[in-house]
C-alpha cells in the first residue's frame, strides 16, 4: 500500500470540505487511521481560508456546499495552488462529473462510497501527481528541470511557465485541460502517447473520461492548431495506439495506419 507519508516522512495532509457532519467525522476518523493528517472545513468559505493559509497535499471537496458552491471552490483553489482536488457528490450524472473534471478536479467520486474505494482513489491521485506537474520544469530537492520552459514544434510554440501557446505567430487560447494535453504531446514532440496514458494522466483513468472525452479534446486542439482540422498534419492519430505531435507536419504515416489496421486487440474509437 502506498505510504501516507511525504518525501520528508511527515504525514500527508488532506483537507476535507464537507457540510454533512456525519461524513466529516467518518472521513476524519477513517483517513487518520490510514495515516493521513486531516483538516476539516464545513463550508466553501472556510475551506478556501484553510487552503489559502497552508495548502494541503490533497483536497476532498463536496460539490453541494452551502454558500460558495463546490465547483467555485474548486476553481478558486486550482487558481491558488496546483493541489489535486477530488470532488465528492451525490450528483452522478455524466454532465456533473465532466463539469467537475473540466474545472480542474483530479477525480470525482459519488456518494455513498466505501472508505476503501476512496482511499484507493486518493492513493492513485497522489501517485499520479507526485512527479513534476505536466510540462512544468520544477527545481526542488526531488529533481531538476526535465523539459525546457519553451518548446517550438512546427508552427506551435508553447511556454510552459506562462502557460501560453501560439500557432503560426497567433495567440491560441486553450482550456487548462487542452493545455495539459498539448503539453504531454510536446514532452517531447514526436513521442507516441497512448490513449490509456493520456486518460490516466489527465482524468485519473475514470471510465466516464474515456476515449470519447479524449477525442473531444483532440478535436478542439486540431481546430485551434491545424490549418485543416479534418486533415491534421501535426496532431496525428497513431491508429490503434494513441496520438503524437509531428513537428514536421507530415501527417499520419502509412506504416502507422497499416501497422494496426487489422489488430482487433487495439480496436478503439478513432478521432
Amino acid at each position: 500500500m502506498p505510504t501516507a507519508l511525504s518525501n520528508n516522512e511527515v504525514p500527508l495532509r488532506i483537507l476535507v470540505v464537507e457540510d454533512e457532519e456525519s461524513y466529516r467525522e467518518a472521513l476524519s476518523a477513517g483517513l487518520a487511521k490510514e495515516g493521513y493528517q486531516v483538516e476539516l472545513a464545513s463550508d466553501g468559505s472556510e475551506g478556501l481560508r484553510v487552503f489559502a493559509e497552508n495548502p494541503p497535499d490533497l483536497v476532498l471537496l463536496d460539490v453541494l456546499l452551502p454558500g460558495v458552491p463546490g465547483t467555485e471552490v474548486c476553481r478558486r483553489m486550482r487558481a491558488l495552488a496546483p493541489v489535486p482536488v477530488i470532488m465528492v457528490s451525490a450528483l452522478d450524472s455524466e454532465v456533473d462529473i465532466v463539469l467537475g473534471l473540466e474545472l480542474g478536479a483530479a477525480d470525482y467520486i459519488t456518494k455513498p462510497y466505501h472508505l476503501r474505494e476512496l482511499t484507493a482513489r486518493i492513493q492513485a491521485v497522489l501517485r499520479r501527481v507526485s512527479p513534476p506537474p505536466i510540462g512544468l520544469p520544477v527545481v526542488s530537492g526531488r529533481g531538476v528541470p526535465s523539459v525546457p520552459e519553451i518548446v517550438v514544434a512546427g508552427p506551435v510554440r508553447i511556454d510552459f511557465a506562462r502557460r501560453e501557446v501560439t500557432a503560426s505567430g497567433r495567440t491560441v487560447h486553450l482550456s487548462r485541460r487542452e493545455f495539459d494535453l498539448l503539453a504531454l504531446l510536446l514532452s517531447p514532440p514526436g513521442q507516441v502517447r497512448t490513449r490509456d496514458e493520456l486518460i490516466d494522466r489527465l482524468w485519473s483513468g475514470r471510465d466516464l473520461a474515456d476515449t470519447r472525452t479524449l477525442d473531444t479534446h483532440i478535436r478542439r486542439l486540431r481546430v485551434k492548431l491545424e490549418n485543416d482540422p479534418a486533415d491534421p498534419h501535426y496532431l496525428v492519430t497513431v491508429r490503434g495506439v494513441g496520438f503524437r505531435f509531428d513537428a514536421e507536419g507530415r501527417g499520419e504515416q502509412p506504416h502507422e495506419h497499416q501497422g494496426h489496421r487489422d489488430d482487433r486487440s487495439h480496436a478503439v474509437e478513432e478521432t
